[in-house]
C-alpha cells in the first residue's frame, strides 16, 4: 500500500464525520494516531447507515463505541454512560431518568472505581477513591463519539486505578461552516432545559475553527420532595497544522450540579416492605408510619423545628432525615489540549496536556452538637458556645459537618510514533497525573430563619466564609476532617505494532510501567487502624507506651497524633494482541493485559501503630488483574458483528469490613476472583431504511477465598460466591425505521438478571427489562435543515425495579457491624420531548 494511500485513509479516519473503525474508538490522541493504521489495512469504512450504534472495530480487544448519530436519539442531556448502556458487558443503573443523581457502573463485575473513565483521553476518575461521577459528564449533544473497553486498558491509559476496562468519550471537532442550533426540551416531573451551540466556522489565515455550547436543566425528583439543577459551559477551539492530519485543539468545560438527595427503600426489613414482586401491598407514601421503608420512601417531607427555651436543653427530632438538608453540591472544570505534530516523515509527536479542578461533597453533612461538647470547649474544662443565639448554652443545635473535597490536577499524556517503514512502527509513551487532594469539613451553621425549612447557610459549609464557621472557645474553627494528599502518577509505556502474511496479520506488543505515588497528610488525630478522626483544639491527657494518645472525656479510645507518610507502587504490565484478516470481512482477534489498582485514600488513611512505633497499613496492598480475550468479527456493508469469549483473574480484591475487636471498619485484601463470560453483538441493516442491533452478556464471576474479618482471624464463608451487584445475563435490542424523510422512530430494550446484594450471597434483587422509545419529525423538507422535533420516552412499560444497591457483607442485621442494606428505585415511565432550530 502506497504512502498516499496511508495519508488518505489516515485523514480521512482521524478527521471525517463517518467515525469508522479502529481510530474511531482511541482514547488519546497518540492511540488514535497509532491505530490508524489498522484502518489503512483493511480499506474498511464499516457499514455507513447503521445509526452509530454498529461501528465496526479493528482492534486486537473487545471493545464497542458508538457515535453522535445514535447518541443524538437519545433524551436530551441524559448522562453518556446511559446512552452507552446498550453495548455488552456494561450495567448501568441511572439514580433517576434524566441522570443527574448519578448512577451505578458495572463492567464485567468491575464497579465503576476500578473502570477508567477518560474524556479526551483525560482520566476523570476520583484521584483519591477513583469513584466515577456520572452526573457531571459532558453534555452529549457536544460528543462525538463514545468506546468501551471490556477488560483491558490501551497501553498509554493514564490510570493507576484501572483493573476492568475503559470507558472513554471525545469531543466534536469544529465545522469549516458558521452555524449552531438552539434547543428547548420539557418533560415529566418539571423538567425543563435549554442548550444552544455556536459554530465560528473557519476564520483568520490559517482556518482556525471554534465552537462554544452552553445549557441549563432543572427538574424535580420522581419522588419525594426536592430539585436538581444543572448549568454546564463548554468550548473548543481547533487548529489544523498543513494537509498531513497535524492539529493543536483546546477545549474547555465547567459544570455544576445542585441535587436534593434521594433516599430508598430497606431491602431487608420484613415488615412494611414493598419488593418489586409485589408480594406485598405497596404504598408510595414518603411518612406513612405502616410503611416506613416502603417503596415511595424517601426523605422527610417535613421538618419537626426544636423549641429552644433558657435552661431547657432541645434539638430537633428528625433534621438529618428532612429533604431540605440533604444536598449533594459539585463545581467541577477542566481544561483539555489534543495535539498531532508531524517531525519529519514517520516521525509524529503527540501531546495532550490538562488540568482538572473539583469542589464537591455529599453524604450527610450534619451533626447535632451539645453547647457544651467537648470540640466547642478545647482546652476549657468549663463553659461553651451559644451556637442558636438564644443566651444560654445548654441546647443541642444542629449543624453543618460537611465532607469537602478540592482537586487540582494537572495530566500529560504525550507520544512519539516512529514508523519504520510501511509495515512496522515503534511507540514510546509518557504519562503524568498529579492530583492535590485537599479534603476539609469546615463546620457551618444552619439557617433557621424559616422554622419549618431549614437550610444550610452554604452548600459548602464554611469552606468559604469565615462568618459561617463554627469556632470554640480556642477559637479553633471545627472540622469534620483535614488532611491533604499528592497522588502523582508517572507512567511510561512503549509499543511495537507490525503487519504480516500480506498484512492479513496484526500484532501488537506493548508494556506500561506505572510509578504511583501518595504523600499523605493527617491534620487530625485517628482512631488507631481505623480512618475514623478526631479534628480538635483539645490536649491530649495521655501518651501512652506504643506512641498513641488519650483525651480526657473520651474513655480508653486511643489516638494517633496528626502525621505525615509517603506510599509507593509500581508495576511492569504488559499489554499484547493480535488480530487475523481472512476472507470477505472475517476476522479474529486475541489479547492479553495485565493492570494494576493502587489502594484508595482512604484505605491509606486507615493506620496502625506497630510495635517501633512506625505507622502503616500492611494488609492492604494494589489489586492486580490479568484479562484474556478471544474473539471473532465479520463485518460486511449491512452488517457488523462481534463476539467473544473472556477470563479475568482479579487478586487482592479490597473491601471495608467490620473488625469486632476494633469495633470499626477496616480496610482489607480478601483474595482473589475470576470471571470467564461471553459477550456478543450484532448490527444488521436488512433494508435501507431499518436497523436492527442486539448484544448478549453472560458472565460467571465468583470469589475464591474467604476473607477475614477481624484481628482473631474469624471469616466471612464468600469462596464460591458470586460477586455483588453483578448480573450473570444482560441482552439488548434496539429497532429502528425512518418511515419517510419526515419521521422516524426506535423501541430499545435491555434485560438486566438478579444481582447479590451481598458478599455472602443471602440476599438478592430480581431481574428486570426497562424499554424506552425515541420518535423524530424532521423538518428539512421544508427547508430547516437540522431542524427537528424529538421524542423520548424512558422505561415505557413502567418497570418497578431497583437501580443502585448499597451493598455488604451479609443481610442479617447486626451481623458484623453492618445495618440491614438500602437501594435506590428505578425511574418510573418519563416523557419528554426537545425541539431544536438549526441556523
Amino acid at each position: 500500500m502506497t504512502n498516499r494511500k496511508q495519508l488518505f485513509w489516515a485523514t480521512t479516519a482521524l478527521m471525517s464525520g463517518l467515525l469508522m473503525a479502529g481510530a474511531a474508538s482511541a482514547q488519546s490522541t497518540g492511540t488514535e494516531a497509532t491505530e490508524v493504521s489498522d484502518v489503512v489495512v483493511t480499506g474498511q469504512r464499516g457499514p455507513r447507515n447503521l445509526e452509530g450504534l454498529a461501528v465496526a472495530e479493528t482492534v486486537a480487544k473487545t471493545r464497542n463505541t458508538v457515535n453522535q448519530e445514535f447518541i443524538a436519539t437519545q433524551a436530551a442531556g441524559q448522562t453518556i454512560l446511559q446512552t452507552l448502556n446498550l453495548t455488552p458487558g456494561l450495567s448501568f443503573t441511572n439514580a433517576d431518568p434524566y441522570g443527574s443523581s448519578g448512577g451505578n457502573i458495572r463492567l464485567r463485575g468491575f464497579d465503576g472505581a476500578r473502570v477508567s473513565l477518560t474524556f479526551d483521553g483525560i482520566p476523570l476518575n476520583d484521584t483519591g477513591n477513583y469513584s466515577s461521577y456520572t452526573n457531571q459528564q459532558m453534555d452529549p449533544e457536544l460528543i462525538e463519539r463514545a468506546s468501551v473497553n471490556t477488560g483491558s486498558t490501551d497501553v498509554d491509559s493514564p490510570t493507576a486505578s484501572a483493573t476492568g476496562g475503559t470507558i472513554n468519550y471525545v469531543t466534536l471537532r469544529p465545522t469549516t461552516d458558521m452555524g449552531g442550533w438552539v434547543q428547548g426540551s420539557l418533560g415529566d416531573f418539571n423538567y425543563r432545559r435549554v442548550m444552544g451551540l455556536f459554530n465560528t466556522g473557519e476564520f483568520g489565515p490559517w482556518g482556525t475553527t471554534a465552537w462554544v455550547a452552553a445549557s441549563y436543566q432543572n427538574y424535580d425528583k420522581f419522588k419525594g420532595i426536592g430539585e436538581l439543577e444543572k448549568v454546564q459551559y463548554n468550548a473548543r477551539i481547533y487548529q489544523p497544522l498543513g494537509d498531513n492530519g497535524d492539529f493543536v485543539a483546546l477545549s474547555g468545560h465547567y459544570n455544576e450540579n445542585r441535587n436534593n438527595n434521594y433516599n430508598g427503600p430497606n431491602l431487608g426489613t420484613a415488615t412494611g416492605f414493598c419488593d418489586v414482586a409485589k408480594t406485598q401491598v405497596c404504598v408510595d407514601q414518603v411518612n406513612d408510619p405502616a410503611n416506613p421503608f416502603g417503596w415511595g420512601v424517601d426523605f422527610d417531607r417535613t421538618y419537626v423545628a426544636p423549641t429552644f427555651r433558657n435552661g431547657v436543653a432541645d434539638n430537633d427530632a428528625n433534621g438529618s432525615n428532612y429533604w431540605g438538608l440533604r444536598v449533594n453540591p459539585s463545581n467541577t472544570g477542566n481544561i483539555r489540549g489534543n495535539s498531532r505534530f508531524t517531525l519529519m516523515d514517520g516521525l509524529v509527536l503527540t501531546v495532550d496536556p490538562s488540568f482538572q479542578y473539583t469542589l464537591a461533597n455529599g453524604g450527610t453533612q450534619q451533626t447535632v452538637l451539645s453547647e457544651t461538647d467537648a470540640l466547642l470547649r478545647g482546652t476549657k474544662t468549663t463553659g461553651g458556645v451559644d451556637l442558636n443565639g438564644d443566651g444560654d448554652t445548654l441546647d443541642r443545635v444542629r449543624v453543618m459537618s460537611p465532607s469537602n473535597t478540592n482537586t487540582h490536577r494537572y495530566g500529560l499524556n504525550s507520544s512519539l510514533i516512529w514508523d519504520l517503514n510501511d509495515n512496522h512502527r515503534l511507540r514510546a509513551a509518557y504519562a503524568l497525573d498529579w492530583g492535590r487532594h485537599r479534603q476539609t469539613g469546615n463546620y457551618g451553621f444552619v439557617d433557621f430563619s424559616n422554622p419549618s425549612n431549614p437550610t444550610f447557610v452554604d452548600v459548602f459549609g464554611g469552606r468559604n466564609d469565615t462568618d459561617n464557621r463554627v469556632v470554640n472557645l480556642d477559637g479553633y474553627a471545627l472540622q469534620s476532617r483535614d488532611r491533604k494528599s499528592i497522588a502523582s502518577l508517572n507512567q511510561f509505556s512503549a509499543e511495537y505494532r507490525g503487519r504480516f502474511l500480506q498484512e492479513a496479520l496484526t500484532v501488537t506488543l506493548g508494556v506500561r510501567a506505572p510509578f504511583f505515588k501518595r504523600e499523605l497528610n493527617q491534620y487530625c488525630y485517628t482512631q488507631n487502624a481505623s480512618s475514623n478522626v478526631l479534628c480538635t483544639s483539645e490536649v491530649p491527657n495521655a501518651t501512652l507506651a506504643n506512641g498513641n494518645v488519650t483525651f480526657a472525656g473520651r474513655g480508653t479510645t486511643q489516638y494517633i497524633k496528626p502525621y505525615s507518610r509517603e506510599v509507593k507502587f509500581d508495576d511492569i504490565l504488559p499489554n499484547v494482541g493480535a488480530t487475523y484478516r481472512f476472507g470477505e470481512g472475517h476476522s479474529v482477534f486475541g489479547s492479553y493485559s495485565e493492570s494494576l489498582s493502587a489502594p484508595r485514600t482512604d484505605s491509606l488513611y486507615a493506620v496502625t501503630r506497630f510495635a517501633d512505633n512506625s505507622i502503616g497499613n500492611p494488609t492492604v496492598q494494589p489489586e492486580t488483574s490479568k484479562n484474556i480475550d478471544l474473539g471473532y468479527r465479520y463485518t460486511t456493508s449491512t452488517i457488523v458483528a462481534q463476539a467473544s469469549v473472556f477470563q479475568n483473574e482479579f487478586d487482592n480484591r479490597i473491601v471495608s469490613t467490620w473488625d469486632e475487636d476494633l469495633g470499626q471498619f477496616v480496610d482489607r485484601n480478601v483474595g482473589a476472583v475470576e470471571s470467564i463470560g461471553f459477550e456478543a453483538s450484532l448490527g444488521w441493516q436488512p433494508t435501507e431504511k431499518l436497523n436492527l442491533y442486539g448484544t448478549v452478556s453472560l458472565l460467571n464471576s465468583e470469589l475464591q477465598d474467604n476473607y477475614r474479618y477481624n484481628a482473631a482471624g474469624a471469616e466471612l464463608q464468600t469462596k464460591g460466591k458470586k460477586q455483588v451487584e453483578t448480573p450473570e445475563q444482560m441482552f439488548s435490542l434496539r429497532a429502528s425505521y425512518k418511515f419517510n424523510d419526515v419521521f422516524s422512530a426506535g423501541v430499545q430494550g435491555k434485560y438486566t438478571g438478579e444481582r447479590w446484594v451481598t458478599d455472602v450471597n443471602d440476599l438478592k434483587v430480581d431481574a428486570f427489562t426497562v424499554v424506552d422509545l425515541d420518535a423524530r419529525f424532521d423538518f428539512s423538507t421544508l427547508g430547516l435543515d437540522g431542524t427537528y422535533l424529538q421524542l423520548n420516552v424512558i422505561n415505557l412499560l413502567d418497570e418497578q425495579y431497583y437501580s443502585t444497591l448499597g451493598t455488604r457483607a451479609s443481610a442479617t442485621p447486626g451481623q458484623l457491624g453492618y445495618s440491614r442494606p438500602f437501594a435506590g428505585v428505578g425511574a418510573p415511565r418519563t416523557i419528554m420531548a426537545s425541539i431544536r432550530y438549526s441556523f
